[in-house]
């Protein structure tokens, strides 16, 4: 059944394309973020384990619901690992992370990363396609983002 909430077909297919990015990002994010709670080591394993796995848990919370989003617009989201290698605007190949610290920087940087991209993200749905209500769903991950690089940033301070 088609979509009418107010915003155009061809705006609704650019705000789909533009989420599944972010879906894919999300997912690249996700997947590192789940990779470093099995692979830690050191001195602060059981506490970076833990906290590696409330923030991919969160992760994967974000990212079901963009794909909601996605849906709700009246549009399909990816969902191969392909589409979201593709996609994705984050490193999905980090080498390097054999330290624990090495690990938190690269998720701040990805964190961080996805600030930027959401900032962007924000001013293209609600200036161009005239979409505040993904524009509002936007900021409020942009938040969820800035909080976990806050947090990724205090391990390392």
């Amino acid at each position: 059944m088609k979509t009418t909430i107010g915003i155009n077909d061809k705006h609704l297919q650019s705000v789909a394309t533009l989420l599944n990015v972010v879906l894919a990002d999300e997912f690249i994010l996700y997947t590192k973020t789940r990779n470093y709670h099995w692979n830690v080591e050191g001195p602060g394993f059981m506490e970076l384990h833990k906290f590696f796995e409330g923030q991919y848990q969160a992760l994967d919370e974000i990212a079901d619901s963009v794909a909601e989003r996605i849906r709700t617009l009246g549009h399909f989201a990816v969902g191969s690992l392909k589409d979201f290698a593709t996609l994705g605007r984050l490193n999905d190949k980090e080498k390097n992370a054999d330290t624990a610290e090495k690990m938190l920087r690269i998720l701040l940087n990805d964190h961080e990363t996805m600030a930027r991209s959401l900032r962007t993200d924000i001013s293209l749905v609600n200036d161009k396609y005239k979409d505040v209500g993904t524009g509002d769903f936007l900021t409020g991950l942009l938040q969820e983002h800035e909080k976990m690089a806050w947090m990724l940033r205090s391990y390392l301070s």
